[in-house]
């Protein structure tokens, strides 16, 4: 696992998006927040905010764990500009993939 550089982390803590599970809605949370690196690129955690999710234990190590669905959750949350930066993965295919799987992403609302 690949630590979380200490800026980043300080802007995770003190966003209201991470003190909740990304899959909220989904029901079935348990367990405290964790946040998960959703993408590996060149054999390493992608490191940006856009890729890192708050999942609670059940959906992250638990019997709700679903890597696609935190997967398309984290490439509905990133622009263009930043999947620019990792141009070796057709992430509009990946997203076309995902979405067709899971349907529209909605933004959690926090609070």
């Amino acid at each position: 696992m690949r630590p979380i550089p200490t800026k980043l982390k300080k802007e995770l803590e003190n966003d209201p998006y991470y003190k909740q599970c990304s899959r909220h809605s989904d029901g079935d949370c348990d367990g405290r927040i964790t946040w998960e690196h959703a993408f590996i690129y060149a054999g390493r955690q992608i490191n940006k905010k856009w890729a890192i999710i708050p999942i609670c234990e059940h959906h992250h190590f638990g019997p709700g764990l679903d890597k696609e669905k935190n997967q398309w959750i984290a490439l509905n949350r990133a622009t263009l500009e930043d999947l620019a930066k990792y141009p070796k993965r057709d992430w509009q295919q990946l997203l076309r993939y995902l979405n067709r799987k899971y349907g529209e992403y909605r933004e959690l609302r926090v609070g």
